[in-house]
């Protein structure tokens, strides 16, 4: 296992297990965390763990143009009273992420570091949140680093009511034009909406063409 250390730097994405960890250590600095996400790589660890850096073979993704949206949701985006926004609460988006009680999960992976790393982020235009609003409370969302290179790394969402998540995430994707959405590893939820896995190789080569036009 590849040990990271001051220089920002990663270890060749092919040197990952079969479980996708590719190395552990570092720091989530907004330079290795942007290096890091340019070359198909990313933190996930538990509170109290050493920094995990994964790149999964395969990779969940969706492209944009295969969205699904079902009837039933069709027709509740027509009739909720949600107000959806973009940027106007990062940091409560994340916090409300990190706070949320999912299944199968005693805690959460998004620590203070993690938070105060991704809202750095946010600070320097490299992540946005999208919210969820009724009668001006927060009931919904998500956040995710923008590479502004046309891809989009979804990280984490939350909803206090019912597709709220699902409202936000659809709005999202058809009112901006990335070429590609990353939602990293498979969930049920996604894949409702159309996401897919793809090669690891196939992902990095969309990634560099879109990082060779930015």
């Amino acid at each position: 296992m590849h040990v990271l250390n001051q220089n920002i730097l990663f270890p060749d994405v092919q040197k990952a297990d079969e479980e996708g960890l590719l190395a552990i250590g570092g720091d989530l600095s907004l330079e290795r965390l942007l290096l890091a996400y340019r070359s198909g790589i990313f933190p996930w660890f538990n509170k109290d763990e050493v920094i995990l850096w994964w790149s999964p073979n395969p990779r969940f993704v969706l492209f944009p143009k295969e969205l699904k949206v079902s009837k039933s949701m069709k027709q509740f985006l027509r009739n909720c009273d949600f107000e959806i926004t973009i940027n106007k609460d990062f940091r409560s988006v994340i916090t409300e992420c990190a706070n949320a009680k999912r299944s199968g999960q005693s805690g959460t992976w998004i620590t203070n570091n993690m938070l105060e790393a991704y809202c750095n982020l946010h600070e320097h235009g490299f992540a946005k949140s999208v919210e969820v609003w009724r009668d001006n409370k927060l009931v919904g969302g998500f956040y995710g680093v923008d590479l502004n290179n046309g891809v989009f790394c979804g990280e984490s969402m939350f909803a206090k009511e019912s597709n709220a998540s699902k409202a936000a995430f659809i709005t999202f994707i058809k009112n901006t034009d990335y070429n590609l959405i990353d939602c990293q590893v498979y969930t049920n939820h996604l894949e409702s909406l159309g996401a897919k896995d793809i090669s690891r190789q196939e992902f990095l080569s969309i990634l560099n063409l879109e990082n060779s036009r930015s």
